[in-house]
């Protein structure tokens, strides 16, 4: 078995660098010194007070890992559609594409039965660019939860979690599905196989969706924005919104909202994503934690109009560019 993961930073390093331990056939695709560092000495892992440094093929090319039966693609969600020919390139004959990118997937309403089966996403797949350059019948689903951050180029240090949910978009337990799953297990990773993934998806997403553009325009980390009692009715507010939304759509929410903004701040001073990337000045992943909700809103009929006013905000506050 074969598996390459594309885009090879902090999640993708540590999943890399998990499967490289545990002797698996894996190969990275990163770029500039991470990509060097990796190639000079292997990519080093450091987990539960101890470092461990480990081989593993890398190139920026894909072309030269030549094809895989598994392709994970752990980059940002609006990074995917300019490498959809080279992850076309890399994908076997029977190769499975496996979706571990945050937010709404663009292959939502694949094998989803009912009168919104094969929608097509605008926000997240603009013109359908992995739609007909993929084809969702390769896409294997994921729900990426650990946490870990690139200390230096090659060096991976991971924070929490180990569990990467799977699920086809059928709700099926696939052969394929089930094989990997087996290769993660077997590096040491929690990796199930889920009959209702997009349950997951939802619940992960609830959080995504309204910590990450509040913190953007706030500047705040998660702690503060879900204590202060305005930040935190905003919150909900849109959490209320998407759960309308969701559960439209056929969705079951396992927690409540209270219960899933508390948990966002027992997470403790944490920067979100959004809010580390504008910093940095590098794109926020805006359209695919909330434009696809705002989306999906219009196409059930449902208004949004605290995501629609906070989407507004974070749109332009990613024009502006970071405030110091």
């Amino acid at each position: 078995m074969r598996i390459c993961i594309f885009g090879a930073g902090a999640i993708g390093g540590y999943m890399g660098a998990k499967l490289a331990a545990a002797g698996a056939d894996v190969s990275l695709v990163a770029r500039g010194p991470h990509l060097a560092a990796i190639q000079a000495r292997g990519i080093t892992l450091i987990e539960d007070g101890g470092t461990r440094t480990v081989p593993v093929r890398a190139a920026s090319d894909p072309a030269a890992l030549g094809p895989q039966d598994y392709v994970i693609v752990t980059l940002k969600a609006h990074s995917v559609p300019a490498v959809v020919p080279q992850l076309s390139r890399l994908l076997g004959p029977e190769g499975t594409l496996v979706s571990g990118v945050n937010g709404l997937p663009w292959w939502y309403f694949h094998r989803h039965g009912g009168p919104l089966e094969g929608r097509r996403l605008e926000s997240v797949d603009p013109g359908g660019v992995q739609w007909d350059g993929l084809g969702p019948g390769r896409v294997l689903g994921s729900v990426v939860y650990p946490a870990a951050e690139v200390v230096e180029p090659g060096t991976i240090r991971h924070l929490e979690g180990n569990r990467f949910s799977l699920g086809e978009p059928s709700g099926e337990k696939s052969d394929r599905a089930l094989r990997l799953s087996e290769a993660l297990t077997a590096a040491g990773l929690k990796a199930p196989v889920r009959p209702r993934l997009r349950d997951e998806i939802w619940v992960k997403l609830w959080g995504n969706l309204s910590f990450n553009p509040i913190s953007a325009l706030t500047g705040a980390t998660l702690d503060r924005l879900c204590t202060d009692p305005g930040t935190r009715a905003v919150a909900r507010a849109m959490m209320l919104e998407a759960q309308a939304i969701a559960e439209r759509l056929g969705i079951k929410f396992p927690i409540d909202v209270e219960r899933r903004i508390d948990g966002g701040a027992a997470v403790g001073a944490h920067r979100t994503s959004m809010l580390q990337d504008l910093e940095a000045g590098r794109p926020m992943e805006i359209e695919a934690l909330v434009g696809s909700v705002a989306e999906l809103g219009r196409i059930v009929d449902l208004p949004t109009p605290t995501i629609d006013m906070v989407l507004a905000l974070v749109r332009l506050r990613a024009k502006v560019g970071h405030l110091t």
